[in-house]
C-alpha cells in the first residue's frame, strides 16, 4: 500500500479565495439544508477539502470527463475542479435540494459544470468518463455497478473509503471481476496524526456486460 503525507502544496492552494467563497456559502445554507455536520473552518478545510483534493497528486484531471456519484455538497469533485479548471464535470446527486445548492454554488465559484438529479445507474452515458469519484455514497460493490458502467476503458474509479476497507473490498472481488475492473491501487493518506483515509482505485481494464447496471433495487437487493 502507498501512504502519502500532508501536501503543503495542497494546503497553500486552499488558500484560494474560492474555498473560502465555498466555505461561507455552505455554512450559511447547512442552517436549511442538511449538508454537512462539520461546520468549524479549519475542519472544513481539512476534512472536505483537503481530503478532497490529495486524489489530484494521483490521477492526472486535465481535461478529463469526471463523474461524482452523490457529492452531497460537492465533495470532492468541486474542490478538484477548483485547482483543475480543464475537466468536464458531471454531478449526479438523488436529493433535489442539493442539486439547488450546487447550482447556485457553482454560480458563485465560476464553474461550468452539469448537474443531474437523479441516479447514477440511470444514466444514458455508457463508456463516457475517464474518471468517476464516489465519497461516503455506498458500499464498494454497490457503486462498482453504477460507476463501471459509464467508464470508458483505462478510466479510473475512486472510492474514497476509510482504514476499515478490507472486508468490503473481499466483498466487492466478484464485482471487479465481472463489471471489468481491476484494483490499480489502494492509497492510504494522512489528514491528522490520528486520521487517515484510503482511495481504492479501480482500472477498468475491458467492457462491462451490458445487462448492467440492473435497476437499484436489484442492485441493492442482491448486490454482485
Amino acid at each position: 500500500m502507498k501512504h502519502i503525507d500532508i501536501n503543503q502544496h495542497l494546503l497553500e492552494l486552499l488558500n484560494k479565495q474560492e474555498f473560502l467563497t465555498y466555505y461561507e456559502y455552505l455554512i450559511e445554507q447547512n442552517k436549511l439544508i442538511n449538508l454537512t455536520t462539520i461546520t468549524e473552518k479549519e475542519d472544513v478545510y481539512l476534512k472536505h477539502f483537503y481530503d478532497s483534493l490529495v486524489i489530484s497528486t494521483q490521477l492526472d484531471f486535465n481535461h478529463k470527463k469526471v463523474l461524482d456519484i452523490g457529492a452531497g455538497a460537492g465533495f470532492p469533485s468541486i474542490p478538484i475542479h477548483l485547482i483543475n479548471e480543464s475537466l468536464g464535470l458531471t454531478i449526479v446527486d438523488g436529493l433535489n435540494k442539493r442539486i439547488k445548492f450546487l447550482e447556485n454554488l457553482t454560480q458563485k465559484l465560476d464553474l461550468k459544470v452539469s448537474l443531474i438529479h437523479g441516479r447514477a445507474e440511470n444514466l444514458d452515458l455508457f463508456k463516457h468518463f475517464d474518471i468517476i469519484l464516489a465519497r461516503a455514497v455506498a458500499k464498494l460493490n454497490i457503486l462498482l455497478e453504477m460507476a463501471l458502467p459509464l467508464l470508458k476503458i483505462n478510466g479510473y474509479f475512486v472510492a474514497y473509503k476509510s482504514v476499515h476497507y478490507q472486508e468490503e473490498l473481499n466483498v466487492a472481488k466478484n464485482a471487479i471481476n465481472v463489471l471489468g475492473g481491476k484494483v490499480e491501487e489502494i492509497i492510504e493518506y494522512t489528514l491528522t496524526d490520528e486520521l487517515k483515509h484510503v482511495y481504492i482505485i479501480i482500472k477498468k481494464v475491458k467492457d462491462t456486460p451490458h445487462i448492467y447496471p440492473r435497476h437499484f433495487s436489484k442492485i441493492k437487493k442482491s448486490p454482485l
